[in-house]
C-alpha cells in the first residue's frame, strides 16, 4: 500500500492507543506509525504490507512485518487477537474495503481507519472550477498514478458505520495541521475514526 500520513494523524493514533497495548498495522508502509507507537507507547506492534520496498524499510527499522494482501483476508489470526488494528491511509486503496474492515473488527477489539476525504472544499473547488480530478494535500496523486480505488467522503463513512451497526467510539478531522470542528465533511481534509467491536 502507499500511505501519506501526516504529524497530527500519526498524534491522534498514538492519542487513541494504549500504552502496551498490541496493534496490528494494515498497510503499514514504511512503519513510521509502528515505530512511534513503539516508542511513544511501549506497545507490541505487527505490521502488514504489500510493497517490496515499504518491507525493506521497516526491517531495516527492526520492526515486525509480514508480507501480505489484506484483500485476501485475515485468517490467520484469531478473532480479538489485537488491542488495535489500524487502516490508516489504507482503507480507501483496497479492492474490497467492506470485506477488509469487517477482518479487522473481527480481529481487533478497537479498529482505527483514517482516509481522505475525497470531498474536501478544496478538493470540490477544483473539480467545480478546474473541470478535472483534484489534486491536493491528502490526494497528492494524479488520476494516472493513484492507488486509491473508493472515492468517499466522511458522511459516506459514518453512514456505511449506522447501517452496518458498526459503533464510532471517536472522531477526528483534519487539514492544514489543525482539528477541523464544524462541517466536517466540507472543511475536514482527512476522517479519523475511532471503532469499537
Amino acid at each position: 500500500m502507499t500511505r501519506q500520513t501526516s504529524k497530527i494523524e500519526n498524534e491522534v493514533i498514538s492519542n487513541w492507543v494504549s500504552s502496551g497495548a498490541s496493534v496490528l498495522d494494515l498497510g503499514c508502509g514504511n512503519g513510521e506509525l509502528l515505530t512511534l507507537l513503539i516508542n511513544e507507547k511501549q506497545v507490541r506492534a505487527q505490521g502488514i504490507e504489500l510493497q517490496d520496498s515499504a518491507i525493506y524499510q521497516c526491517v531495516a527499522a527492526g520492526l515486525s512485518v509480514f508480507q501480505q494482501d489484506i484483500d485476501i483476508g485475515l485468517s490467520e489470526y484469531a478473532d480479538k487477537s489485537f488491542d488495535y488494528v489500524i487502516l490508516n491511509q489504507t482503507f480507501q486503496q483496497v479492492k474490497k474495503p467492506d470485506f477488509v474492515l469487517k477482518e479487522a473488527l473481527r480481529v481487533g477489539k478497537h479498529v482505527i481507519v483514517g482516509f481522505p476525504n475525497f470531498v474536501y472544499i478544496r478538493a470540490r473547488l477544483q473539480i467545480f472550477f478546474q473541470g478535472k480530478v483534484p489534486v491536493t494535500q491528502s490526494l497528492p496523486y494524479e488520476w494516472y498514478d493513484t492507488p486509491n480505488l473508493h472515492f468517499l467522503s466522511i458522511v459516506d463513512f459514518q453512514e456505511y458505520c449506522r447501517r452496518e451497526k458498526i459503533q464510532i467510539e471517536q472522531a477526528v478531522f483534519v487539514a492544514n495541521g489543525r482539528h477541523i470542528r464544524f462541517f466536517p465533511n466540507v472543511f475536514g481534509e482527512t476522517g479519523l475514526f475511532l471503532l469499537a467491536t
